[in-house]
């Protein structure tokens, strides 16, 4: 994944403080959005969102139901935009307010996959709430209605991000270098 990355050397990009500050904001600004809402469906993409996703709704005031989804890409060898659901969602979201909760939104293609199986299966509303927006990576345009953090085009880990499993329990985000 990260080319010549041997014996990383980890560096912070946002701390913890800077990351529980902004996911305080956007706590207020869903519940401002939300105000007359009786429920918010929040479905989190496994399994990077469940750091954010736990903070986040830890600060929501607006009534919520959990659920979640877990996707991959397809083997080598195939296009981009092949993605299969692991897991899906167990609940109902046909007339509902539904907010899709993750990590990073990188190329694009699981978020538009998601968000557009997600207003086939009848939601009322789907909104995106991303902790971190890779623009400079972007091949499949997806609108981001709550954004903590745009970030440059390298790797992260921390929060929830991984390296080969490694580094998701960081409090912080961070990146590697050789």
């Amino acid at each position: 994944m990260v080319e010549g990355i041997e014996k990383p050397n980890l560096k912070t990009l946002i701390s913890e403080e800077r990351l529980q500050t902004r996911i305080a904001e956007l706590a207020r600004e869903i519940d401002r959005d939300y105000a007359d809402a009786e429920r918010l469906i929040c479905i989190g993409v496994l399994k990077g969102s469940v750091f954010f996703l736990v903070d986040l709704l830890k600060k929501v005031q607006t009534p919520v139901a959990v659920d979640f989804f877990q996707t991959s890409s397809y083997g080598a060898g195939t296009e981009p935009g092949e993605v299969r659901i692991r897991k899906d969602i167990d609940m109902s979201i046909r007339g509902q307010h539904v907010l899709l909760i993750e990590d990073i939104v990188d190329t694009g293609y699981t978020l538009r996959t998601i968000l557009d199986l997600l207003r086939f299966r009848g939601a009322r509303s789907v909104k995106l709430c991303a902790l971190l927006d890779k623009e400079a990576r972007r091949e499949v345009e997806v609108p981001i209605d709550y954004s903590g953090f745009s970030i440059e085009d390298r790797f992260v880990v921390g929060y929830g991000l991984d390296y080969d499993q490694l580094y998701r329990n960081l409090p912080f985000i961070g990146y590697l270098e050789p």
